[in-house]
């Protein structure tokens, strides 16, 4: 009897154990249960913040900031090279915000971006934080000059170390020269410029004309360079913009080089040749391209805001209501006869002045062949009818080193190879300047679609 109540108390006793063991092990469990909770929810947000930081780095945002209108557009690569356009944003400049096509106003330009990258963002619904943004202006100095190199040893094959030394003697050159330029504009002989944009327009070895210089033999290399600099302070401001913005600015783009870019698109061997004028709010920009390469780039600073303040002057009414009638111009229901046939005369005396801009331009190339007969026309501006009229009716060209009239084309994005708008919104004209600064974009990722190879070497070595 003694045995089965000893035995009974024991296996109490066992029970008993077993259910203080299981009570601590369940509340030693319970804060690892929490801890691991915690870890499961914080690699979550980890996972989904690196995701993001990866959908990021896969868009690429172009940064038009224009006199009228800061246009953003945000655009992801193709595994083909290309882009695809999936966020669009634009918003209008106070008359104070810029000045010949430069920034004057950082914190109100700053205000201007935020609205039109909050536009493209919520569009594309994504952020993106590498950047290419466009600068114009009559201090942008962008010019092709012709250099000769003689080699020591011409049994030598071309090497990419070699090349690096030729580009940077070039760029050097070249850089003193625009400091100089801008020093006689600005009269100040200590202003700072920085190299904006770089590239090979032509090589030739013993007079031998080739694309791919390196690992070839000779002795006399010429190559024609197109270089573009710019006052450090114009440069500086767009760097303060981006920087107020959390933007990573991957590279400042001359915008008539951008357009050009465009045109060219993804092909390097692209045999293009026109002239392209990137007409905006405050300058008009031009650029000489001929078989593929870029001659030179130039600015006047008359745009489409000179036309609103004589249509304002002669209509004595405000600048804003006068922009309103020019861009209704050809609307009767907004614009009467009377009232049309004044802002007409106020448009064509704008236009003779703007003519005069752009023969003068055109005369500073001073280029030793004949100027291409195709005029590309881009910018705001642009859209302005009588100003098309003008340049294919009228004998302005006549003076200039044309074989024949030139043909003019409005460039819509659809002419643009390898960008292709996936919006439900349109692009005209106007965003033309922002699809060339994504082709940019591409240029500084890459270098070219083919990573290895000889042009993507070539661009790396003109990165600056």
């Amino acid at each position: 009897m003694g045995f089965f109540k000893n035995n009974k108390e024991t296996k109490k006793q066992e029970k008993v154990g077993e259910a203080e063991r299981d009570s601590r092990s369940k509340a030693k469990s319970r804060p690892q249960d929490a801890k691991k909770s915690k870890l499961d929810e914080l690699s979550k947000i980890y996972h989904e913040q690196e995701t993001q930081l990866k959908k990021d780095h896969d868009t690429i945002l172009a940064l038009d900031i224009g006199t009228e209108y800061v246009k953003a557009v945000i655009a992801k690569p193709t595994k083909t090279g290309g882009l695809d356009i999936i966020g669009i944003g634009r918003a209008h400049q106070n008359s104070s915000n810029m000045y010949s096509g430069a920034i004057a106003d950082i914190p109100a330009v700053v205000g201007v971006c935020e609205h039109a990258l909050s536009q493209a963002e919520k569009m594309s619904g994504t952020t993106s934080k590498l950047t290419v943004v466009g600068i114009a202006g009559e201090l942008i100095k962008g010019n092709t000059s012709t250099v000769r190199y003689r080699r020591k040893n011409g049994n030598k094959p071309l090497s990419e170390q070699e090349m690096a030394l030729i580009i940077k003697r070039v760029q050097d050159r070249a850089g003193e020269n625009a400091r100089k330029e801008i020093a006689d504009e600005t009269n100040n002989p200590n202003v700072e410029v920085r190299l904006i944009n770089s590239a090979i327009v032509s090589i030739a070895i013993d007079g031998y004309k080739i694309s791919n210089p390196i690992g070839f033999k000779g002795t006399d290399v010429v190559i024609q360079f197109y270089t573009a600099f710019a006052p450090l302070v114009h440069i500086s401001a767009i760097e303060k913009v981006c920087a107020e913005l959390s933007l990573d600015l991957l590279a400042v783009a001359v915008e008539p080089f951008a357009v050009c870019r465009a045109c060219l698109g993804d092909d390097l061997d692209n045999n293009f040749s026109g002239i392209v004028m990137d007409i905006g709010g405050g300058t008009t920009d031009i650029a000489v391209v001929d078989d593929g390469g870029v001659e030179g780039t130039k600015m006047f600073g008359i745009g489409g805001r000179s036309f609103t303040h004589q249509i304002a002057e002669t209509l004595d009414i405000d600048f804003d209501t006068a922009e309103k009638l020019k861009l209704a111009i050809r609307n009767p229901a907004k614009v009467t006869n009377d009232m049309r046939e004044k802002m007409l005369l106020a448009i064509r005396r704008n236009l003779a002045v703007w003519l005069s801009g752009v023969e003068i331009t055109l005369e500073e190339f001073n280029l030793s062949d004949m100027l291409p007969n195709k005029i590309l026309l881009c910018g705001g501006g642009a859209g302005l009818a009588e100003l098309q009229d003008v340049l294919s009716t009228t004998d302005w060209f006549k003076g200039l080193p044309f074989a024949r009239r030139p043909i003019i084309h409005l460039v819509e994005s659809s002419d643009i190879p390898g960008i292709h708008n996936e919006t439900t919104a349109s692009l005209d004209h106007s965003y033309i300047t922002a699809l060339g600064l994504l082709r940019v974009a591409m240029d500084t990722l890459a270098g070219s679609p083919d990573e290895g190879g000889i042009r993507s070497k070539l661009a790396k070595l003109l990165q600056n």
